[in-house]
């Protein structure tokens, strides 16, 4: 893990020179990492999403009509963000162009890109993660959750598992789902799937193309 770890050009490097490098593609990297067009694989391929924008949003006057028909609160993103940046909760229709320029701002900093989409925002929710293998014959499979809810700005403190409360049932449909994430694009080496649950539904969150330090919670 590290900086080298979802570098897509760094991965293509070692293609290039006949480098066996233990991660991702630099199409996987660039696939998941952008979390727009992330998220549209995953309807795709059947994974529960968060309601909200297709694809990146153009301009404000989209944005503001999207809010309107998601309905308020909502969840600007940044699309190559991370870590909390380039992300603006909004309440109410009087904030959202303020939130829509500082978080494009702070996005075009942060990541060079000032690529916005927006999603229903899902009050309390759980924070868990699935963590996933796959081999080079395009066999996947999940080692089971961590939970990771207890977190300050959008960054992780404590992780457990198991989850806490989660039943049989739904630790399957959770892990067929991360399965299914996984496969639908054509995903090597570890990775985790992260979801929202609330009130007994989850919705895909992201992937991580890569070992994250907390690897060794499941371990």
């Amino acid at each position: 893990y590290g900086f080298l770890a979802e570098n897509s050009n760094f991965s293509k490097i070692c293609d290039e020179n006949g480098i066996k490098f233990i991660g991702a593609s630099p199409e996987m990297i660039d696939g998941m990492g952008d979390k727009a067009s992330a998220k549209e694989t995953m309807k795709k391929a059947g994974v529960p999403t968060i309601p909200g924008s297709v694809g990146i949003i153009p301009n404000f006057k989209t944005c503001k009509k999207l809010a309107v028909e998601i309905g308020y609160p909502v969840l600007l993103k940044a699309t190559a963000g991370g870590g909390g940046k380039g992300m603006r909760l909004v309440w109410e229709e009087k904030n959202l162009e303020d939130a829509w320029n500082s978080a494009r701002q702070e996005s075009k900093a942060a990541f060079g890109n000032d690529g916005m989409y927006m999603e229903k925002f899902i009050e309390d929710p759980r924070h868990i993660e699935i963590q996933i293998l796959a081999d080079q014959q395009g066999r996947v499979m999940h080692l089971g959750e961590r939970e990771c809810s207890i977190q300050r700005r959008h960054q992780k403190l404590i992780e457990e598992a198991p989850a806490v409360g989660i039943d049989k049932e739904m630790r399957e449909k959770m892990g067929a789902a991360a399965v299914a994430a996984a496969a639908a694009v054509d995903y090597r080496s570890a990775g985790t799937v992260e979801f929202l649950f609330s009130d007994g539904q989850f919705y895909f969150l992201e992937m991580n193309t890569r070992l994250q330090v907390e690897h060794a919670i499941t371990e």
